[in-house]
């Protein structure tokens, strides 16, 4: 058995649980699976969303949805991989009501909105995160949406695909189309 797969596991198991006592109407639960994902999910938002003060409002909508269907909720594929696809649809429809937009903002969302360092800014210095943030800002929104999921949400494509109700061969070009696209971009030192 792989490691990978020891060490998914116990999220999947302890998931389970929060969804068993969620659904039982323990408010408790509902805190603990927020402050367990709220992070990671304001990553993913900040990626997404062309307008920055939309994160938290995109990660508060998603989670009173979430929690309007407590006692009626089945978990199917992971936890995470399902409120992640959640925010990156409610960050579409975000997206779709206003395209009036700067790339600029898109990299400032992370650290604002969450308190927490961007995923992006940890991983180099703030000109090159404003680098990639132009750049995944100039992909199509489907193949900047599975980059994100997988990479910043680490979201397996397999559960992408489901989540989304795409085959894996698409969800997986989409990746691939946007990973060369992107690395284009970045070869060209997109114009900020």
């Amino acid at each position: 058995m792989s490691d990978h797969a020891t060490k998914g596991r116990p999220v999947l198991l302890e998931d389970k649980l929060l969804i068993r006592r969620f659904n039982s109407g323990d408010t408790e639960a509902l805190r603990r699976i927020y402050e367990k994902y709220r992070s990671e999910l304001l990553g993913v938002a900040g990626a997404l969303l062309n307008d920055a003060g939309a994160v938290e409002d995109v990660l508060h909508d998603v989670f009173v949805n979430f929690s309007s269907q407590a006692g009626r909720f089945e978990l199917k594929g992971s936890l995470k991989g399902y409120l992640a696809i959640c925010i990156a649809n409610r960050a579409r429809n975000v997206n779709r009501q206003d395209r009036l937009i700067s790339a600029e903002q898109v990299v400032e969302a992370g650290p604002r909105a969450s308190g927490q360092p961007n995923p992006l800014e940890t991983a180099g210095h703030r000109e090159q995160r404003s680098i990639v943030t132009c750049a995944l800002a100039k992909l199509p929104q489907e193949q900047r949406q599975v980059i994100v999921l997988h990479v910043l949400g680490g979201i397996r494509f397999r559960e992408i695909a489901h989540q989304t109700g795409e085959s894996i061969n698409t969800v997986q070009s989409r990746y691939r189309y946007g990973l060369r696209k992107l690395q284009s971009l970045l070869n060209g030192q997109v114009a900020l």
